[in-house]
């Protein structure tokens, strides 16, 4: 590769896996060292979300690329599913059988003005979201005798809004840093087996940096933190722990033109997120009232692939990603995959820069 900018140019139509948090509730959670409890949970993690709002997955290459000024669209799905429910040490409990999946469609508008603060450009954006989920759990209670449980629904998700966001760009990096907030807009009743919303609001505060290993910036390092705070559940006393995530990738772009209008770019990603509070309030456990902050820390690690499919004159780009998750503690362990695309209308530059 010869052209220096040619990755960062596509910038966000590279948004290879962007920000979207999916606002379906996360997977399944075991609460206790009880098996008819897990159960019972299971069904609530449907009802009563208790992972983070932030979805593993939605970063991984180009993690500190922004886009060139103009309006961006993405179009980014994500499905998560799991047949597997882990205790708190992180084996599998053998007597619950069943899956839980979801779909999530995100629709996320940037906005990239010409000025910039600080040296860094501004990128707000909101993203809007639909998704769909279902579970379906078996309980081996006794021998020959199985519990079998259900949830799950569709509609509108949760909002994320980010009103404040900031990009820099370097000779060997790019790097940003951003708040956002997550508005409990889906639908939501305290106690419900269909929930969308996670019921709550959220805060978070992430940052991402991309690093170029090569003068051409064709290898690139790439790492992406969010930090999120929530707030009470509605209709309860329940505050879910602040969750820390890590996405991380390594890839490689290739041209797949001489002139650089078509690129291939493919890497490996991977993620990792912890609860690292205790919950606040109380839940309710196998019709017992017990104090939520002696549920287990949930954890759960991904490793995948990547490929982006750009097109840097069109500003266009088409992304794929593949994670299994291949560790989980008080919580499902399944796999994700996410699909999508970008385009930036690029704010036209004035008559005589374009001279």
């Amino acid at each position: 590769m010869h052209e220096p900018k040619v990755v960062r140019q596509t910038s966000k139509s590279e948004v290879l896996g962007h920000p979207g948090k999916e606002k379906l509730e996360m997977p399944l959670k075991g609460a206790t060292l009880v098996l008819a409890c897990f159960a019972v949970l299971c069904v609530s993690r449907l009802q009563a979300q208790r992972a983070g709002q932030w979805v593993p997955g939605q970063y991984g290459l180009n993690a500190g690329v922004v886009p060139d000024p103009g309006f961006t669209y993405e179009n980014l799905a994500v499905n998560y599913s799991a047949s597997t429910l882990n205790d708190s040490n992180g084996n599998r409990i053998q007597n619950i059988t069943g899956t839980y999946s979801f779909w999530a469609e995100e629709n996320i508008l940037m906005y990239v003005p010409k000025f910039k603060i600080l040296g860094a450009k501004l990128f707000p954006y909101i993203e809007l979201a639909y998704a769909n989920g279902s579970l379906v759990a078996d309980l081996a209670v006794a021998p020959g005798a199985n519990l079998k449980l259900a949830g799950g629904g569709s509609g509108y998700g949760d909002t994320y809004v980010q009103p404040a966001a900031l990009a820099w760009t370097f000779k060997r990096a790019d790097v940003n840093v951003a708040y956002a907030f997550v508005a409990p807009t889906g639908r939501y009743s305290a106690g419900a087996r269909n929930n969308i919303s996670s019921g709550y609001w959220g805060n978070i505060v992430n940052a991402g940096a991309t690093v170029y290993l090569t003068k051409n910036k064709g290898t690139s390092a790439n790492l992406f933190c969010v930090w999120e705070t929530h707030g009470k559940k509605m209709g309860s006393d329940q505050t879910p722990g602040q969750a820390f995530t890590t996405e991380w990738g390594l890839g490689q772009a290739l041209p797949l033109k001489k002139d650089f209008s078509r690129l291939l770019q493919l890497g490996l990603v991977g993620y990792d997120q912890w609860q690292i509070s205790d919950n606040g309030g109380t839940t309710t456990v196998g019709g017992v009232v017990v104090p939520a902050s002696t549920l287990p820390y949930y954890s759960f690690h991904g490793i995948g692939v990547q490929s982006n499919l750009i097109f840097p004159k069109k500003t266009l780009a088409f992304f794929f990603k593949y994670y299994d998750n291949y560790a989980a503690r008080a919580r499902a362990q399944g796999r994700t995959f996410v699909f999508g695309g970008s385009w930036t209308l690029k704010i036209p530059k004035p008559a005589h820069a374009q001279q």
